[in-house]
């Protein structure tokens, strides 16, 4: 059995720039990471394997070749093997031609009961290939979880985090499982684990070699694109009003009725 973990590779910077050509993430010259929430989807993934006693971990992440950095950072932690998705066509993919050249990856995996993903990535915070991903492989999800209380070969009970507490939630497997930082402490990487990172092969696959429609990948394949990016003006200064508190609470509300007013 196979345990799959969804991994994207992020700045780690907020100084984030734009090409104002394409409207896509200039990644070159700066220092990446593999996404925060990813991690503990990782450490999520390793402790199920070791629940289970067997089974590989196997970690997957589309972008360019430098991406190859996370994967072996992931390897480091414990993961078993992983495949980088990259290819000039993927270029400019939206959150749904993402997904959907990931679930085609998985497909080529096979046997697999459980995709894990972080809740969101830290450079788009759209919270939306995870589910692209069970959308496009017509399997399950639970988004937000929180909890792996039991899991076997046919189901799995977990908890989901919402804004009033959790719910329990059964589901039949496999399923996509997006899970928030709550549920557990990444695990730093080993000696071993760095060692075995080092001389890991991993694979590069191709739109080709996982067979997507050229179609539904890529700028012209994306759904939805980002016509502009801006910087939104500068607040103005404000202004402190000094005085007895009955001076300054009528100043105020004058003050406040003029700019609703006009």
């Amino acid at each position: 059995m196979k345990i799959l973990v969804l991994i994207k590779q992020v700045p780690n910077t907020t100084d984030v720039k734009i090409d104002p050509e394409t409207n896509t993430l200039k990644r070159e010259g700066v220092e990446s990471i593999i996404n925060p929430f990813d991690t503990y989807a990782i450490e999520e993934a390793l402790r199920v394997r070791e629940r289970f006693g067997e089974g590989e971990v196997v970690v997957v992440s589309m972008g360019p070749p430098q991406a190859e950095d996370a994967l072996r950072e992931a390897i480091s932690m414990g993961c078993d093997e992983a495949v980088l998705l990259s290819d000039r066509k993927f270029a400019g993919s939206d959150t749904w031609a993402t997904s959907y050249a990931l679930s085609q990856a998985i497909r080529k995996i096979g046997d697999y009961k459980v995709v894990f993903c972080g809740k969101q990535a830290s450079d788009g915070d759209t919270a939306q290939v995870g589910p692209g991903v069970s959308m496009h492989l017509d399997i399950p999800q639970v988004t937000y979880v929180k909890k792996i209380e039991k899991i076997d070969s046919g189901k799995a009970t977990v908890e989901r985090m919402t804004e009033e507490g959790y719910d329990i939630i059964e589901i039949p497997l496999p399923a996509v499982f997006t899970v928030v930082k709550e549920i557990n402490e990444p695990r730093l990487p080993s000696l071993k684990g760095k060692m075995k990172a080092k001389k890991a092969e991993i694979p590069v696959w191709t739109a080709e070699n996982v067979a997507c429609d050229e179609n539904k990948i890529g700028l012209d394949g994306s759904p939805t694109r980002v016509v502009k990016i801006f910087t939104p003006p500068p607040r103005g200064g404000g202004r402190i009003l000094e005085g007895e508190s009955d001076e300054t609470s009528k100043e105020l509300a004058k003050l406040l009725k003029d700019a609703i007013v006009g």
